[in-house]
């Protein structure tokens, strides 16, 4: 089954979230044109992501194997195994549609504890022994992160590098293990009223199909 993950960062309701709101909205439009897809959600505001400890790997983003993990204690173990599933929930995925709000240029921490968990050698990146540049592992078929940030201000397009590094780093990284499909949905200008917010978020709505629309999906054959 072909799986749309859906992950959100917000700790407000989705009534109250634009970026939620949105994402929503994508992911219900996404399944509605491409009803093959299964969707998991992922809200890291009330999912346990695990904070990394060093006893939980063998060498840089490396988990320890099977024999060290043995080793450990009941709860060190069953964290290892939480870093484990996340991971494997990710890469069985092939979309990727995070809902996220613009804090302070860059995004909430679990976003980050999240992203470090599932950056693993040997399941989403490999790290060369002769010291070659990382190799992404996620290239194995087509794959799309969207990504949906909401802000409060409209950024004028010539600053979104230097403001905009939370988006900047999401790209990047989603690059560096292999994907290289990267949407933005952009929710900018939410202001401090009602109706701002509501007027960001019917522009950015607007933009859903043709995002759908471009993203590449492989066809499955029926059988």
């Amino acid at each position: 089954m072909r799986k749309l993950l859906y992950i959100t960062v917000n700790s407000k309701p989705e009534n109250l979230s634009s970026c939620k709101t949105v994402g929503r909205a994508f992911v219900n439009r996404f399944m509605e044109k491409h009803p093959e897809f299964i969707v998991e959600e992922l809200d890291l505001y009330k999912a346990h992501i695990p904070r990394l400890e060093y006893q939980y790997f063998e060498k840089r983003n490396c988990i320890i194997n099977e024999y060290a993990w043995k080793d450990l204690p009941q709860k060190e173990q069953s964290e290892v195994q939480r870093i484990v599933e996340l991971c494997n929930q990710f890469v069985s995925a092939e979309v990727y549609v995070i809902a996220a709000p613009m804090w302070n240029l860059s995004f909430p921490s679990p976003l980050k504890e999240y992203i470090d968990c599932i950056v693993q050698e040997n399941r989403t990146i490999a790290f060369p022994d002769n010291g070659d540049k990382p190799a992404g592992l996620l290239n194995d078929k087509p794959r799309t992160v969207v990504y949906i940030q909401s802000s409060g201000a409209n950024i004028p397009f010539v600053l979104r590098p230097m403001l905009n590094k939370g988006l900047n780093y999401i790209e990047d990284i989603m690059k560096s293990l292999g994907i290289s499909s990267f949407e933005r949905l952009l929710v900018d200008g939410t202001g401090t009223t009602e109706q701002e917010r509501r007027e960001a978020v019917n522009k950015a709505m607007a933009k859903i199909d043709e995002i759908i629309d471009r993203m590449e999906i492989r066809k499955t054959m029926l059988v």
